[in-house]
């Protein structure tokens, strides 16, 4: 039997499709690639790429010059801005500042006697809080280098230990080489996903790092790298980060529901058939380079991106808890896609089945 390849292709996606736990329904991808398509045209900046660039010259400069204390301080920036507003954190860092590399090499310098400072191994468990002033070692926190640093929390101080350590004892004080590393041991399976998880899986250990801050940070780091460095920025095109307004935008339009894939927000949404793998495979069903000619054919990160600036009251202000009564279907008759939206009811379709 003759089988001609494009059947061979579609019967590639539809295993792939099911490996991701998504629904096989075809009318539920067409139902989805139209509207976010649209959402696309409306919301999706044309010059995402070139922006982000522009806005990250400096981080570019230390991925070229391999400096390490640059990179960890701007990963602990961008890991901060979790837990609160953008404006809440971004004020709590310039009025209290931030844990930087050469502050925590320095105490760690001092060989503190708390076994958990060993190692990135040993680290795990610490337990600090800042409010009670409370850990799992209470034997030594008088000598303890955690509490020196005045961050948001406690949290925030246990992230930034576990970073450094990871840095150092994983990563051999080279996150670049690290990174390199990570995508040259997977780039020969030619697959995007598991090259990305070569860099996500072992960052996810990372203690107080969320899927949807590491993968901002992330795709930020690797697009603004020097264009030479392909895998890196192929890797980034490919990040998706998923907060409440994506999440909440593919509930209301009824999305997840034809997928049946219907989960609370959270860690769910990065779980096989969650949010982050319908993004996915939408995206490769919207050709971006319609968009920027410069834009690859698939483009998750911009479409990712589209979504939230449609919903994103500093963006486009359409399809958020400010516009639509969560309790009732959305009633905004302005909406561009609401001819193509299910209109679900948040807290409806939110609400446990009980039988």
């Amino acid at each position: 039997m003759v089988t001609d390849a494009h059947t061979v292709q579609r019967e590639i996606r539809s295993k792939a499709d099911k490996g991701r736990g998504l629904s096989a329904d075809r009318s539920a991808l067409h139902h989805a690639t139209r509207l976010v398509h649209r959402v696309c045209c409306l919301a999706g900046p044309t010059d995402f790429i070139d922006e982000v660039r522009a806005e990250n010259r400096t981080l570019r400069t230390a991925i070229n010059r391999h400096d390490t204390p640059a990179l960890f301080d701007w990963l602990m920036a961008g890991l901060s801005y979790q837990g609160v507003s953008d404006r809440v954190a971004s004020g709590y860092m310039d009025e209290h500042g931030r844990a930087s590399w050469h502050e925590v090499e320095t105490a760690l310098a001092n060989k503190p006697s708390c076994p958990k400072l060993q190692s990135y191994w040993n680290f795990q468990g610490c337990g600090y809080h800042k409010t009670s002033r409370t850990c799992s070692e209470p034997d030594h926190i008088d000598h303890c280098p955690l509490p020196t640093h005045d961050l948001r929390n406690g949290r925030l101080n246990q992230t930034a230990y576990s970073l450094y350590l990871f840095i150092r004892d994983i990563a051999g004080n080279d996150p670049v080489r690290w990174i390199q590393g990570q995508l040259a041991s997977a780039a020969g399976t030619f697959d995007v996903n598991q090259m990305r998880s070569a860099l996500v899986d072992p960052l996810r250990h990372v203690y107080g790092v969320s899927d949807k801050v590491l993968s901002m940070a992330l795709s930020v780091l690797l697009v603004a790298a020097p264009r030479t460095m392909r895998h890196w920025v192929k890797i980034g095109y490919s990040m998706i980060a998923i907060d409440t307004l994506v999440h909440n935008f593919l509930v209301r339009t009824g999305i997840l529901r034809r997928f049946d894939a219907d989960h609370p927000y959270g860690v769910a949404c990065y779980r096989a058939g969650g949010c982050v793998d319908i993004v996915q495979i939408v995206a490769e069903k919207i050709d971006a380079r319609q968009f920027n000619l410069r834009f690859p054919k698939a483009f998750p990160r911009f479409v990712q991106h589209a979504i939230w600036r449609y919903c994103a009251e500093n963006g486009l202000d359409v399809c958020n808890g400010n516009r639509i009564n969560d309790n009732a279907r959305c009633d905004n008759v302005y909406c561009q896609v609401r001819g193509m939206c299910d209109r679900t009811a948040l807290r409806k379709a939110m609400r446990p089945v009980t039988k």
